[in-house]
């Protein structure tokens, strides 16, 4: 590879707080807001225009699974009275977390603003400040040029992990034994659709049999791989309706040409998919595209290390740890095929037979070798296998929650994350 040597530059120093939050999808939202209303100074960092990653610019149909968090019922609630204003029709019979995504990026803003919290939009990490161990800041760049913020504790909630790979914490990416990744999505929206008359399958073990064929098998003959089931979801505006049908395998998201390429895959993807709908699906006869996500869907690259590590077996135990930072965690083993499309042979969705919450130790929000650093998110310590649960939003934001309270806790007391009472955090987010 040829190299280029750029000229050593002194980067101005353009913030600091107590807490950094760099990303703002689900768990960075958690962080900033549990930081903010407990007191912390917090700036968040964003590499996109607004606030909610996947839940919004990604276009995610609905939160999906449940946790303790707190913040996340409110965020329906918010959500529901704005649509009121925006456009909401209570007769598409839309459960409280689907998500009107115009709506919730207002609403988030606004809550961000009520906490105080200081927002960077466009902004990317591009290094960590690290000195013997210990994190002190991150640079970003942006319209304006590289800089530095300083935090006396940093919270990375970038889903890749971006902040923690740049201070060295060591990870394993996807599989622990060949390292795939699960494949990733580009969510789009259609109108158009006649709800009286249309199907909804909801996962890939739901079968919808019509006069031309059962769908999902369908999908898998005629869709161009590695697309090929049908994930359709109601929205709370009229006749709209989120699918979930791209699919790209073999993609990495921490490598930009590997990202440009998976966006590309899947966007080529969304007219065969809509030919599809209005050929054999009921009720899709004229659906119409309204837009896409403004990123791609990226379900899992890098897994940290931390003091402690989840595993399948913790949920599947429903293991009750004493140094919680999320109760009531609850999902399913959501794999999709790292091969193909639908669900990996290992994934379980529909058929799964686990009713019981589990909870996440605080050691898995802590890397092992860099300190005043909290993981926060799908790049929290964990397996393959337990990530697959772990990674949908509604524990994400419980996540964050976690990691905002131990952040703020350690900037007011000038101790390190790894010595906070962890009592403290459960009181702060919520027995």
């Amino acid at each position: 590879m040829k190299t280029y040597k750029e000229n050593e530059k002194q980067l101005p120093v353009t913030g600091c707080a107590d807490v950094l939050v760099c990303g703002g999808g689900p768990a960075g939202i958690g962080a900033a807001l549990t930081a903010a209303r407990i007191g912390a100074s917090v700036i968040l960092v964003e590499m996109l225009d607004c606030l909610g990653g996947m839940a919004t610019a990604g276009m995610m149909s609905h939160w999906g699974g449940r946790s303790s968090s707190t913040i996340m019922p409110e965020i329906f609630n918010r959500t529901r009275e704005k649509c009121a204003l925006l456009g909401y029709d209570p007769e598409n019979g839309c459960d409280i977390n689907a998500i009107h995504h115009e709506a919730q990026k207002i609403v988030l803003e606004e809550m961000a603003a009520e906490a105080g919290i200081k927002i960077l939009y466009y902004t990317k990490v591009c290094g960590a400040i690290v000195n013997e161990g210990v994190a002190s800041g991150v640079i970003i760049e942006n319209k304006s040029g590289r800089s530095v913020i300083y935090a006396k504790c940093i919270v990375d909630a970038t889903g890749d992990g971006d902040a923690a790979a740049y201070a060295g914490v060591p990870y394993f990416k996807g599989r622990e034994e060949d390292n795939k990744m699960q494949p990733c999505t580009l969510m789009f929206k259609i109108g158009g659709v006649d709800y009286k008359r249309a199907v909804f399958p909801p996962s890939f073990e739901t079968l919808v049999h019509t006069d031309k064929g059962e769908l999902q098998a369908l999908a898998k003959e005629i869709l161009p791989f590695p697309a090929g089931h049908v994930l359709l979801y109601k929205q709370p505006t009229p006749g709209t309706v989120c699918c979930n049908m791209t699919n790209d395998i073999n993609i990495d998201g921490t490598d930009a040409e590997s990202v440009a390429e998976g966006l590309k895959v899947c966007r080529s993807q969304i007219g065969p998919i809509i030919k599809f709908l209005k050929e054999y699906v009921p009720g899709y006869e004229n659906c119409w595209l309204m837009s896409a996500g403004s990123m791609l869907g990226i379900r899992e690259t890098r897994h940290f290390k931390g003091v402690k590590t989840l595993s399948a077996e913790d949920i599947l135990n429903a293991r009750q740890f004493d140094d919680w930072a999320v109760k009531r965690a609850f999902f399913n083993f959501d794999v999709h095929n790292l091969t193909g499309a639908s669900l990996d042979k290992t994934g379980i969705q529909h058929e799964w037979k686990q009713n019981n919450d589990y909870t996440i130790p605080y050691g898995c929000l802590l890397p092992v070798n860099v300190d005043n650093l909290l993981l926060s998110g799908r790049n929290i310590s964990g397996s393959h296998m337990a990530h697959s649960n772990f990674r949908i939003m509604s524990v994400c934001i419980a996540l964050g929650e976690a990691a905002g309270a131990a952040a703020a806790i350690s900037s007011a007391e000038n101790i390190s994350p790894k010595n906070v009472d962890v009592k403290k955090i459960q009181q702060t987010v919520g027995e």
